[in-house]
């Protein structure tokens, strides 16, 4: 199970330092999306080239525009870039050929989503990879469910990230959907030591 940490709401620096403080525990690194709309592909291209060998995730949330949004990320060095699963079906065929092309992944995000046809849909149109994603502004009115959960059940040859205000407190019930990675942001970019946090959190993955 990979550990993806979520960089979102932060300065150049503190990016940097925290990748310092949890390298040793972190498989995936993911720019969220603050901060590419803050410092664009260029702190992109600086992660990779610190980071080679960690899975680095652009947290483009692409909707339109599929094919241009994916090269620029693929370009600057990311390794997978996320496209909306609400974008029409054409966007998210152009982004896999584009991913395609080279040789790069795409996550589809399933924010909104609701209805496990969409999942069918996405299945069909080549989609191996998606993110189970419960947003920061409806954490302030709950936590992820079963509901939630629910949703990517029961599908063969889907990967799945699950995010959405994950702690040390609630992995335990997160681990048990058996997801293939899980993104952490704030309960390590804020954790009073986030070397240890990221440790913890790696060491329960591990179990």
């Amino acid at each position: 199970m990979n550990l993806q940490l979520a960089l979102d709401r932060l300065t150049w620096e503190e990016c940097f330092q925290l990748l310092e403080e949890t390298k040793a525990y972190v498989d995936w690194i993911e720019v969220g999306t603050g901060v590419i709309k803050e410092y664009g592909m260029s702190i992109v291209r600086e992660i990779k080239k610190s980071y080679p060998d960690k899975v680095l995730v652009a947290d483009m949330k692409t909707c339109d525009a599929g094919s241009h949004e994916a090269a620029q990320a693929f370009l600057a060095g990311a390794d997978i870039t996320t496209v909306m699963a609400f974008s029409a079906d054409k966007t998210i065929e152009d982004t896999l050929e584009t991913a395609k092309k080279y040789n790069k992944r795409i996550m589809i995000d399933l924010l909104g989503v609701t209805d496990r046809h969409r999942i069918v849909e996405l299945q069909q149109l080549g989609v191996d990879l998606v993110s189970l994603h419960f947003g920061k502004d409806m954490q302030k009115q709950g936590e992820l469910g079963a509901e939630q959960f629910s949703l990517t059940e029961g599908f063969i040859n889907l990967e799945v990230a699950t995010a959405g205000g994950i702690s040390l407190a609630s992995l335990p019930k997160v681990v048990e959907t058996r997801p293939d990675t899980i993104i952490v942001g704030s309960a390590i970019t804020k954790a009073e030591n986030p070397s240890e946090a990221a440790a913890a959190m790696k060491g329960m993955l591990n179990k």
